[in-house]
C-alpha cells in the first residue's frame, strides 16, 4: 500500500477497526440505521418549519440551520464510511480525502458555534421575554447564523490546507474510518507543531469559548426558571433544559476529548467510537431533543398532515 515518496501519494487507505471485523459489522448496522433516522428527522423538521408560518421565528431559523448542518455533515462521512467498510479495497483518493475533511470539519465547526448562538437566543427568550422581539430582530439572528458558518468554514479551510500540504513520505494508511485531520497528521513525516498550535487555538475558539457561553446562558436560564411560580412549569422547563444540556455535553465533551487531549501516534478503538458520538449520535438526537418534543412542532406536524389528507381526499 505504501508509495515511494510524498509526491506519489495519490490515495489513502482507511483501515480503521479492520482488526475487529465483528465490531465493524456492528458499527455498519448501527450507523446505517442512525443515518436513516438523521435524514428523516432533520428533513421532516426542515419541511415543517418552512411550511408553517408560526415557526418563522429566530429559534426555528437556527434549528433549520442545525438540521441542514446535520444532514450534510453526516452525509459527508457516513455513506463513504459504509462503502469503505464493505469494500475490499478500502481506499479514497487524495482529493477525495481533502474534500471529505474540509466539508466534515467545516460543518462540525459551524455546529459548535451555532449551538452557542442558539443558547443565547434561548437566554434572551426566557430571561428577557418582553424585549425578545426587539433584541432578536432579523438582521441580528441572520448575522449570527452567517458568522457561525464563516467561522466554521475558515477553521476547516485553514486546518485542511495546512494538513494536506505536508509531506507524507509514502505513508498512506489511515488508521481511521474517515479522513479525519487527527488521523491524517499521524502519517506526516515532518514537524507538525504549527498544525498542533493552530488546532489548539481553533479548539479554544470553536469548542471552549462556545461551551462556556452555553453554560453561562443556561445558568441565567435556570435561575429564571427557579422563579417560575408553577411547579408544572418549572418541571417542564427543567426537562427541556436538561435534554438540551445532555446533547451539548455529549457533543462538546467528545469533541474536546478528541481535539484537546495530548496527541499520540496510535489510534485507539475508543477514539473512533468517541468520534462517532459527535459525528452520528448527536445529529440523530438533535431533531428529537430540540424540536420533535416541542409542542409547537407537534401542532405544526398535525396541521400539515391534516391539510395534505384533505387534499388527498379531494
Amino acid at each position: 500500500m505504501n508509495m515511494g515518496n510524498s509526491s506519489t501519494v495519490t490515495e489513502f487507505f482507511l483501515v480503521g477497526l479492520s482488526k475487529y471485523p465483528e465490531l465493524q459489522l456492528l458499527l455498519f448496522t448501527l450507523c446505517l440505521i442512525m443515518y436513516v433516522i438523521i435524514l428523516l428527522g432533520n428533513s421532516l423538521l426542515i419541511v415543517i418549519i418552512i411550511l408553517d408560518s408560526r415557526l418563522h421565528t429566530p429559534m426555528y431559523f437556527f434549528l433549520r440551520n442545525l438540521s441542514f448542518l446535520d444532514i450534510f455533515y453526516t452525509s459527508s462521512t457516513i455513506p463513504p464510511m459504509l462503502i469503505i467498510v464493505k469494500s475490499e479495497r478500502k481506499s479514497i483518493s487524495f482529493m477525495g480525502c481533502a474534500l471529505q475533511m474540509v466539508v466534515s470539519l467545516g460543518l462540525g465547526s459551524t455546529e459548535c458555534v451555532l449551538l452557542a448562538m442558539m443558547a443565547y437566543d434561548r437566554y434572551v427568550a426566557i430571561c428577557n421575554p418582553l424585549r425578545y422581539p426587539i433584541i432578536m430582530h432579523r438582521v441580528l439572528y441572520v448575522h449570527m447564523a452567517a458568522w457561525s458558518w464563516i467561522t466554521g468554514c475558515l477553521n476547516s479551510l485553514v486546518q485542511t490546507v495546512m494538513a494536506m500540504i505536508l509531506p507524507f513520505c509514502g505513508n498512506n494508511v489511515i488508521d481511521h474510518l474517515t479522513c479525519e485531520v487527527l488521523a491524517l497528521l499521524k502519517l506526516v513525516c515532518a514537524d507538525i507543531s504549527m498544525n498542533v498550535f493552530i488546532m489548539t487555538v481553533a479548539g479554544i475558539i470553536i469548542l471552549v469559548i462556545p461551551l462556556l457561553l452555553i453554560f453561562i446562558s443556561y445558568v441565567f436560564i435556570l435561575s429564571s426558571i427557579l422563579r417560575i411560580n408553577s411547579a408544572e412549569g418549572r418541571k417542564k422547563a427543567f426537562s427541556t433544559c436538561s435534554a438540551h444540556l445532555t446533547v451539548v455535553i455529549l457533543f462538546y465533551g467528545s469533541a474536546l476529548f478528541m481535539y484537546m487531549k495530548p496527541k499520540s501516534k496510535d489510534t485507539k478503538v475508543s477514539d473512533e467510537i468517541i468520534g462517532m458520538s459527535y459525528g452520528v449520535v448527536t445529529p440523530m438526537m438533535n431533531p428529537i431533543i430540540y424540536s420533535l418534543r416541542n409542542k409547537e412542532v407537534k401542532e405544526a406536524v398535525k396541521k400539515v398532515l391534516s391539510r395534505h389528507l384533505r387534499l388527498w381526499k379531494i
